[in-house]
């Protein structure tokens, strides 16, 4: 079938995104589902920090791919194997598919899936196949998803199936950044009501990883952030102290859990230096694979520190993405106060320069409405 979907052509290209226009809007052929893939019509998709790394360089996959990872749709057809989800249904996309079969899978979500992993830096879904076409040449699949389309198909192990109550908008963000900033809090950090806790870097993430530890009725949550009006919409949500990291360091502040969410070295670094005696570092961003922060390795020892990384949340989606629908249902999680802007397709340029400046928490492409023709 013909679909329409954003392209990114070339790796590297210049900012302002707008002008240098890395990712075009293609028609393209989609092939149809294998056995365990099931098609799906995209509903909505939300723009995270994972896709701009492909666009500046940060995260190399090959080229051409048709970008896109935090998205959800509803069902169209299913493969001959898959028998546990129906036409209509609307399921929520995960990015890192689970084979339930390797050692890694066997440890509970706190290990990212061997299968998935190598499948995902090889553009192609779980069990190899690729299913895009333009003009007689292959594009790449994103991280076994590629929502930035009006349709996909994706392995059954990337979909999770959520209630129609739950938004198209609402459920794509359950996808990545709740996923990824509320597993921090809850498989990684798991703090008890009476603990502190801070999240350093308040995008998508760490918004997200707010909003879960509130949840939570954790006793101290701090925030920090660079920006003044992401620290105004940390406190608006509930966070009882906020600072820019400078502050941090200069006043020396300190929580038991501290979650580190910019994908930044620096970040990395206030997030251990503002650690409790005893406490624990959980570093949940994805910096550039050469990027390199400075700790001082006797405090990990002399203060008996705990440092964990947390990918994807070191979560089981099928397991967790219906926990945080029920969080959203019973008004505990505004996954709603995550979204900036609701934007078209033809958007995503300008929309890679706003998250690069920062100015976005959640910018998600909505399809089959008037936001897919805005310019």
């Amino acid at each position: 079938m013909k679909i329409t979907g954003a392209v990114l052509e070339e790796i590297g290209r210049p900012r302002p995104f707008s002008e240098s226009r890395p990712i075009t809007i293609s028609e393209l052929e989609l092939g149809e589902p294998g056995p365990t893939e099931i098609l799906v019509r995209l509903e909505a998709a939300g723009i995270c920090h994972s896709d701009l790394s492909v666009v500046d360089g940060n995260r190399v996959r090959p080229v051409p791919i048709l970008l896109g990872h935090e998205a959800a749709g509803r069902v169209v057809e299913v493969g001959s194997e898959v028998n546990d989800l129906r036409p209509g249904q609307r399921v929520v996309m995960s990015f890192l598919p689970r084979c339930e079969e390797c050692d890694n899978c066997a440890e509970d979500g706190r290990l990212p899936c061997s299968a998935g992993s190598k499948t995902n830096s090889e553009g192609v879904l779980l069990h190899g196949s690729t299913h895009l076409n333009r003009d007689g040449e292959s594009v790449f699949h994103h991280l076994g998803v590629s929502g930035f389309a009006t349709h996909a198909v994706v392995d059954r192990a990337s979909a999770v199936p959520v209630g129609d109550d739950v938004p198209p908008d609402i459920a794509a963000v359950l996808g990545c950044a709740v996923l990824t900033g509320g597993g921090a809090v809850l498989n990684a950090a798991r703090p008890k009501p009476q603990d502190s806790i801070m999240i350093v870097g308040l995008g998508g993430v760490g918004m997200a990883a707010l909003i879960t530890a509130i949840s939570q009725n954790v006793s101290r949550i701090v925030a920090v952030d660079t920006l003044e009006e992401k620290l105004e919409h940390a406190r608006r949500l509930g966070a009882h102290e906020t600072y820019t990291p400078q502050q941090v360091l200069e006043q020396g502040v300190k929580a038991k859990y501290v979650i580190e969410c910019a994908g930044n070295p620096r970040a990395f670094e206030t997030a251990f230096a503002a650690t409790a005696v005893g406490g624990t570092t959980i570093t949940a961003g994805l910096p550039s694979p050469d990027a390199r922060a400075q700790i001082p390795p006797m405090t990990v020892t002399a203060e008996a520190r705990t440092i964990i990384g947390s990918y994807l949340g070191s979560a089981v989606p099928s397991r967790d993405i219906p926990k945080y629908a029920q969080l959203w249902r019973e008004g505990k999680l505004p996954v709603e106060e995550l979204i900036t802007t609701r934007i078209g397709l033809a958007d995503i340029n300008q929309a890679m320069d706003q998250l690069a400046d920062g100015k976005a928490v959640r910018q998600v492409i909505m399809f089959n409405s008037d936001h897919e023709h805005s310019s």
